[in-house]
């Protein structure tokens, strides 16, 4: 789709993704009813609460999209869709359970399996992160671009332990800040160049994901496997293998050193 034709698109879909975000924000800080689904993770009725209101709204702005959510149970009916909404209502549910900021509303429209428009918000700091295939990469309307340079000693690196302890292994000398607990959030982060790498483990799912990919490569850089490999995005399988995102030429770098590591 052209670059004309997906900028009202990610006017309208901004426009839902801040409705969506006030919705949480009203509720942030508060005792809400909460729950978990398998492998411990929680849900909250939050999170079903948003997902309700981006489907609504979403739904008004492309008719003939397919969905896929966190919080809403799987459609293989979204396999024939040329379109598809790719949604996570709150990334990072435990800390918005928890009271702590780092929790996002991430929505990307999916075509030909690759993110076409994205928003990814984060109302505690105000962020309001979109970009548009073709169109680059935004925080606020102010343009944001991946790190450059291919050095990895002394990179700001964040993700699971396991990974970062294997390229210190490979590679020593990196600065690892705290912990950010929206996995779209730390993506993010390489986009609007506060980190230069962020990993992600192998339990990452396409709602995770989309929205940030869609940023990191319009910031300049690449999200991918470890082996170098492009996201495909509304597939039968929504979990992905272990990811690396940073600017171009680190990696680059990153994906030679690591690219022999088993999954």
């Amino acid at each position: 789709m052209k670059i004309d034709k997906l900028l009202p698109l990610a006017d309208a879909l901004e426009g839902v993704v801040r409705e969506a975000g006030g919705l949480a924000h009203k509720a942030f800080g508060t005792r809400v009813r909460t729950w978990f689904r398998e492998h411990d993770s929680p849900v909250s009725e939050i999170d079903v609460a948003v997902d309700h209101l981006l489907k609504d709204r979403l739904a008004a702005i492309v008719p003939d999209a397919g969905w896929l959510s966190e919080e809403t149970e799987d459609d293989p009916v979204r396999l024939d869709a040329s379109r598809v909404w790719i949604v996570d209502p709150i990334d990072g549910t435990r800390s918005f359970i928890n009271g702590r900021p780092d929790w996002t509303i991430s929505v990307a429209l999916v075509e030909a399996r690759r993110p076409v428009v994205a928003a990814l918000y984060a109302p505690v700091s105000g962020e309001f992160f979109r970009a548009a295939a073709g169109g680059g990469a935004t925080c606020n309307g102010s343009p944001i671009a991946a790190t450059p340079g291919s050095a990895i000693a002394g990179a700001r690196v964040a993700g699971p332990k396991g990974l970062l302890d294997h390229l210190a292994a490979v590679a020593p000398g990196l600065t690892i800040p705290p912990r950010i607990h929206s996995l779209a959030l730390r993506l993010a982060r390489v986009a609007d160049g506060t980190l230069d790498v962020a990993f992600a483990g192998s339990i990452s799912h396409d709602w995770d994901l989309a929205a940030a990919d869609l940023l990191v490569h319009e910031a300049g850089g690449a999200l991918t496997t470890l082996r170098g490999t492009t996201l495909s995005y509304n597939g039968a399988s929504t979990v992905h293998d272990p990811l690396v995102a940073a600017g171009l030429e680190r990696h680059q770098t990153l994906t030679d050193l690591l690219g022999n590591r088993p999954d």
